[in-house]
């Protein structure tokens, strides 16, 4: 990955204008003829930010169809909550019918939808799968929102919202990954790890709302009122865990370095994205985004 890595910031009270000025600012003419696949973040029927907003999902499938991909496919896996019910309930599978996009509940997906993953150095005890969408996809986009996370990851931005494209189960296989991972002294690792597998072309992270504490279905609520995007899945979540930090936030988040928290550390070392804060490029695009990207950009100077 290279050095620097622009994440662009809108100022927004209305989502799908703030998702619109994002996407402006970036060449989306590579998904025009390809297979995308779209990762949104519907771990739990809770309401944004919890999950993801439906305004937020219909502006930027709707922007990208505008570039006649070849298809889009969003898939998903809920940890909390039966998958096919939250995407119905959250308005999903209304969307994809009305804009022209699939939508593939990977509870439901056999043997053959999953990639096994083993690489030396993991701390899968016994590797992992990941969903075949997402790793032969021609492009990747995806869309999280920004909240803390009280069940061991400290924070859920895009690394984690990975954790959605990896199988609890496999048929076949009798093994409960999500078990090892939520039990494992190794999870923040292991997060990080999943993301070596697949690709990002977009990430769009949806802070006009946030949980400073709690998390993932439930928290403090904040407001930042930005929509945020970028490519770089490591700048994306540094940018996250600068901005709730600058609200005030969990011990666990507050600890050390931006680039001393375990996910991040370790999806840098794996070479995911950039390396350091220093490779943070913030460009805002008006005056409300100006003073978040401020608040951000002191915390990003005290990782250097």
């Amino acid at each position: 990955m290279g050095k620097n890595a622009e994440i662009f910031i809108a100022g927004a009270t209305d989502r799908s204008s703030g998702v619109q000025r994002v996407l402006n600012e970036i060449d989306l003419s590579v998904f025009s003829g390809a297979e995308i696949a779209l990762k949104a973040n519907y771990n739990s029927a809770d309401l944004s930010p919890a999950s993801t907003h439906i305004d937020t999902l219909d502006t930027l499938c709707t922007t990208i169809l505008a570039e006649k991909p070849k298809k889009i496919t969003l898939a998903e896996r809920s940890g909390m909550g039966n998958t096919r019910g939250v995407l119905e309930e959250r308005g999903v599978i209304a969307c994809a019918r009305e804009r022209g996009f699939s939508a593939v509940v990977l509870d439901e997906v056999d043997r053959t939808g999953w990639t096994e993953i083993q690489s030396p150095g993991l701390h899968w005890s016994r590797g992992f799968f990941i969903a075949s969408i997402f790793s032969r996809a021609d492009r990747v986009v995806q869309t999280c929102c920004l909240k803390t996370h009280r069940f061991g990851g400290h924070f859920t931005l895009s690394l984690k919202n990975s954790v959605g494209l990896v199988a609890k189960r496999v048929p076949g296989v009798n093994y409960d990954f999500m078990g090892e991972l939520h039990s494992s002294p190794y999870q923040r690792l292991m997060i990080a790890e999943i993301n070596k597998f697949y690709r990002t072309d977009l990430i769009v992270m949806d802070a006009i709302d946030a949980f400073s504490t709690g998390g993932p279905d439930k928290g403090k609520l904040i407001h930042p009122g930005v929509i945020i995007a970028g490519a770089d899945r490591i700048a994306i979540d540094a940018v996250g865990v600068a901005l709730l930090r600058s609200y005030g936030t969990m011990r666990d988040v507050t600890e050390g370095k931006i680039f001393e928290q375990e996910q991040i550390a370790r999806a840098a070392e794996m070479g995911i994205g950039i390396g350091s804060a220093a490779g943070v490029q913030i460009v805002p695009l008006d005056k409300t985004a100006e003073s978040v990207a401020d608040r951000i950009q002191v915390q990003l100077d005290a990782d250097q």
